[in-house]
């Protein structure tokens, strides 16, 4: 695997940082993944860090060198950070769990792979385009998806930073999968916390990743972000991998995505009881 990678994150405005991020890699496989606590609860820097140590735990267990399924790994990390956060909440007597959005990708192969719960996002980028991007788990995404506001009213909205699904708390995560993703020779990953993309928008995520390398680019539009935001901003956590390498393999065919898409829902119902 060839590629340039860069992680940062800031407390903004805010009093303390609850976002967490981190990436491994070993020789066939990559982790990225970003988590933001959520600020409504008490102690969401734990639960963030929790659910990051958790992936990277598992990551550096198992990718000897490679992840024998990366989607099994994704759904089992996910829901093993989401009971795991609740053993940290028991154990240090926390009269609530606390609770953290996350969202991780796994390279391998050439092909990406990407799991959320909440708003934190994933960015594919590619030719300064965006190719594909997360949908945030929230009253406000569900409202433009009905058109019922527009991009504008969304930034605006005073439930804008409401989720529906996250790790920690009460309620079993609703984790949701991407399909196989191959990855081409420029391609952008950029995974970050809405302090990041809330302020600046999707076009100039896109438009600043694909002009200059994560080591450029990432401080740059964290400056940006901040700029913006002002004294009403959040935490700003941003990570941005350019691959370097042609595709390797071919696409997956749809018998390949539907037992793929099977495999996740065995895992996903019983952690659902």
């Amino acid at each position: 695997m060839k590629f340039s990678v860069y992680q940062e994150s800031r407390v903004g405005p805010r009093r303390d940082n609850q976002d967490r991020l981190a990436y491994r890699y070993s020789s066939d496989a990559l982790l990225l993944v970003v988590a933001d606590g959520m600020g409504g609860y008490a102690h969401g820097e734990l639960a963030a860090q929790v659910a990051v140590d958790h992936l990277v735990d598992a990551f550096e267990h198992r990718a000897r060198p490679r992840l024998d399924e990366p989607f099994s790994f994704l759904a089992e990390c996910f829901n093993g950070a989401h009971a795991a956060i609740g053993r940290v909440a028991a154990h240090r007597g926390l009269d609530a769990v606390p609770r953290t959005t996350l969202v991780a990708c796994v390279a391998q192969d050439g092909i990406a792979y990407w799991a959320h719960a909440g708003d934190s996002r994933l960015y594919l980028l590619r030719e300064g385009r965006i190719h594909a991007c997360t949908q945030d788990h929230s009253r406000v995404q569900l409202l433009l998806r009905q058109g019922l506001i527009d991009d504008d009213e969304a930034r605006q909205h005073p439930q804008r930073n409401r989720v529906f699904s996250c790790l920690g708390g009460a309620v079993e995560p609703q984790i949701e999968f991407s399909r196989k993703v191959p990855l081409y020779d420029q391609d952008v990953l950029a995974l970050c916390s809405d302090g990041v993309w809330g302020p600046l928008g999707d076009d100039r995520l896109a438009q600043a990743l694909a002009a200059a390398r994560p080591g450029d680019a990432v401080p740059a539009l964290l400056d940006e972000a901040e700029r913006i935001a002002g004294r009403g901003g959040d935490n700003l956590s941003l990570l941005a991998l350019r691959w370097e390498e042609g595709l390797a393999g071919e696409s997956p065919s749809d018998e390949e995505l539907e037992r793929a898409i099977d495999q996740i829902r065995g895992i996903i119902r019983p952690s659902q009881k």
